[in-house]
């Protein structure tokens, strides 16, 4: 491939050139699993080419962390050799969060069964803001009793870390309620027409309904960071299905 601006040529497809200075891939997409990750660069809906970066996973600390550390470290690099406005991720979420660590860029994750093609069709769409602050510090409220114990807390400081929630401000404990399913289960509901959801809580017969605040600006893109949550919720053993 060669620079769309001066035409010198260009190691990868996508890549930042040196020669003006100028980036040819306005979009990175990453599509992680723990063995392999797939790089598709666009500009716009334009799909320019694809990396695929592959590793042999270890079992066992510390030879599994630093193998993932590594792996992780040569799709950063990949990356950053496009210099591109947005970088879009979808898969594994160990080896995002350490992407994440060693890229110091915003990431937006997309869903779907072809994550490629969701960006494509979002393309023009507003991106969603991404917070920044400690989970810790997006929790708040009058309410600081959650129901199952460490379980509880655990799911409050999942949901604060997602890039898009600004808040988690618990609410009041239901205990009249019936419930069949043992352990505390959680579940993030429809959102309301300012984007934001509900993060429900039930542990036996107790139930708590936890406000979630988010960066949507309508229940569209609500919809989204709504169904990422219970993606997340279902990954970690909390979902209710």
């Amino acid at each position: 491939m060669r620079c769309r601006h001066c035409h010198s040529a260009l190691e990868k497809p996508g890549d930042y050139c040196l020669v003006c200075r100028s980036a040819n891939a306005d979009g990175v997409v990453c599509e992680i699993a723990r063995d392999r990750v797939e790089l598709t660069m666009l500009d716009g809906e334009e799909i320019l080419g694809r990396t695929t970066i592959t590793t042999v996973p270890e079992s066992g600390d510390p030879a599994e962390v630093v193998e993932r550390r590594n792996f992780a470290g040569r799709v950063a690099d990949e990356i950053q050799r496009k210099r591109p406005e947005a970088v879009y991720a979808a898969g594994d979420r160990e080896v995002l969060a350490e992407i994440r660590r060693q890229l110091h860029y915003d990431f937006y994750r997309v869903d779907g069964e072809d994550p490629v093609e969701t960006v494509i069709e979002r393309h023009g769409e507003p991106a969603l803001a991404v917070v920044e602050t400690p989970p810790e510090e997006r929790i708040g409220g009058s309410h600081s009793t959650l129901i199952g114990g460490r379980s509880g807390m655990k799911v409050i400081h999942l949901v604060a870390g997602h890039p898009h929630v600004k808040k988690v401000i618990p609410g009041p404990i239901d205990a009249g309620g019936s419930g069949s399913q043992s352990g505390l289960r959680a579940k993030a509901t429809r959102a309301g027409e300012n984007g934001n959801v509900r993060l429900l809580l039930r542990n036996g017969s107790s139930v708590q309904e936890n406000r979630v605040v988010t960066t949507a600006p309508d229940r569209e893109t609500g919809e989204r960071v709504r169904a990422d949550l219970n993606g997340l919720l279902e990954e970690e053993g909390y979902g209710v299905g």
